[in-house]
């Protein structure tokens, strides 16, 4: 007899293509499918946002929850369905009280509000589980909106009222089911741990989990909650997305004040490399390119070159290196060294840029300015779009990611696919992925420089449009070897995997009795 499915619920605020606002929208959107392929059991659960188009991803109505929050807060969801790519259910709660609003976070990461609207996400994950029925061996976490599941399926204040299936809009019994997901392992992933979900105490009464967790070791910080910090203590397993990193968050300034806390579970926690989604981030078959190229054949990066000059109003100049970057403008992104280094170097060299993000107002600013005083050079769009993104990593020669710290960083990676060769500091994933030109081992793909100040990256720019123009024939070998670089899904995957049965049996050796002292006796 076949061993049964392993079952996975993915909680997270972000999944491609539904929601995303950065890398972790890409790992939930990418993840589940290849563990699919494990023969796993996966799900995912997300609230429904009002900017989600509902028609475009075919998503309905199946049914309703009742959660229950504290101080007997009554709310009744209403829950939704579609399927990503065919393969993976994907629920949706619909509470327009908490999400029908425009983005997915408040006006700043840690908006009061965002206290209750992901607190409500991470106790519906329990409710969903007994109301489908649909009983996890392991519920993945994905950062601080859902850290509280960690501790919801540990503690009374947890527990879900209902174990009726979901069906029409109807009332459904208050029946206690304590027992439900005894079993269930939790698994949280954190992408980034300078965004911890801190807030005011009087947040903590809404979550129902009880005072006695308000405590300096769980979910107090300063006086205040920081939900990321409770998740790391209740969780049965903790990931990162590289290994690096994982080191990185183990010390005083990489942990962002919770690297006391990361040490001590320091046994538990597994660094794990982010994988590209080859069906999206692939320069042979990308529906968003004016031509396909590989590494064999590279005339359709030119054609996207051109493209790419014709959408910013460059001069049309093949021969110029062409830098690209897509980014937040946040401190992290490393963009105060931009504006230091980057007229330096266009000062001095016959150099093009272009640059798609938002955020920071003072780098939204630079680059706007940055067009009027280099027309014909430089070129700037300010919010997102997805098709430009593509056709940033296909059409630049160089894409620039001079980050302070990046946990894992996608974007690099993207663009060694795309034989756009990445210029990073040697931070977390950074690190882990791009190797430096001058590396002596062969296995070189891009420019890697370690200081993070306006000097080290000025000087790292200067290598590289020095090589551009005196070493074609690195530049190309550079291309082949970064164009031949394979950062799958799958790898990612089986060491996901390995953590989720290490979660299952930390999870159930918790609830093995301790043998009585008095059954030891006399035991040879």
């Amino acid at each position: 007899m076949a061993p049964a499915k392993r079952k996975v619920l993915f909680v997270a605020s972000e999944c491609a293509p539904y929601a995303k606002a950065g890398g972790l929208g890409d790992v939930v959107g990418a993840l589940p499918k290849v563990l699919v392929k494990h023969g796993y059991d996966v799900r995912i659960l997300l609230p429904l946002y009002s900017a989600i188009d509902r028609a475009r991803h075919r998503i309905h109505e199946i049914g309703s929850m009742c959660l229950h929050m504290g101080g007997g807060e009554e709310h009744w969801l209403g829950l939704h369905q579609t399927m990503l790519d065919d393969v993976v259910p994907v629920y949706f709660i619909d509470y327009a009280r908490y999400f029908a609003r425009p983005g997915i976070y408040g006006w700043g990461w840690d908006y009061p509000q965002d206290a209750y609207r992901f607190a409500l996400l991470s106790k519906a994950a329990l409710q969903l589980a007994v109301d489908l029925p649909f009983i996890p061996d392991v519920m993945h976490l994905h950062d601080w909106p859902t850290a509280l599941t960690a501790a919801y399926l540990k503690v009374p204040g947890g527990r879900p009222v209902s174990s009726a299936p979901v069906g029409p809009l109807v009332s459904i019994p208050a029946v206690r089911a304590p027992t439900a997901l005894t079993h269930t392992a939790s698994v949280l992933t954190i992408h980034n741990v300078m965004y911890q979900g801190r807030f005011d105490a009087p947040v903590w009464s809404y979550t129902g989990v009880g005072w006695e967790h308000f405590n300096s070791g769980a979910f107090e910080d300063h006086g205040g909650v920081n939900l990321l910090k409770g998740g790391i203590h209740f969780a049965d397993a903790l990931t990162t997305v590289s290994p690096t990193h994982a080191q990185e968050i183990l010390g005083a300034v990489g942990g962002h004040g919770l690297g006391p806390y990361l040490k001590a579970r320091e046994a538990d926690l597994t660094g794990i490399l982010n994988g590209v989604d080859d069906d999206v981030w692939n320069p042979e078959s990308d529906r968003f390119l004016p031509a396909r190229y590989d590494g064999h054949d590279m005339h359709g990066k030119l054609d996207c070159k051109r493209a790419l000059q014709k959408r910013f109003a460059l001069d049309s100049r093949p021969d110029a290196p062409l830098f690209g970057a897509v980014s937040r403008f946040a401190e992290q992104k490393g963009f105060a060294l931009v504006r230091e280094a980057l007229p330096r170097v266009l000062d001095a060299f016959d150099v093009q840029c272009v640059v798609l993000g938002s955020g920071d107002r003072a780098t939204e600013d630079f680059f706007r300015d940055l067009m009027g005083r280099y027309p014909g050079r430089v070129g700037s769009y300010i919010g997102y779009s997805e098709d430009l993104a593509h056709l940033i990593e296909a059409g630049a020669d160089f894409f620039l990611m001079p980050s302070l710290y990046e946990p894992c960083g996608l974007n690099q990676m993207y663009s060694m696919r795309y034989g756009t060769l990445p210029v990073v500091r040697a931070t977390g994933g950074l690190a882990d992925t791009v190797i430096d030109h001058a590396d002596p081992s062969g296995r070189s793909t891009g420019f890697v420089f370690d200081a993070p100040s306006p000097a080290a990256l000025h000087d790292v720019l200067v290598d590289a449009i020095l090589t551009w123009f005196r070493r074609p024939g690195e530049i190309a070998d550079l291309r082949r070897r970064a164009m031949a670089r394979r950062f799958t899904w799958e790898s990612s995957a089986r060491a996901y995997l390995a953590v989720y049965e290490r979660a299952i049996a930390a999870r159930r050796a918790t609830l093995v009795p301790p043998i009585p002292a008095e059954s030891t006796r006399g035991a040879a």
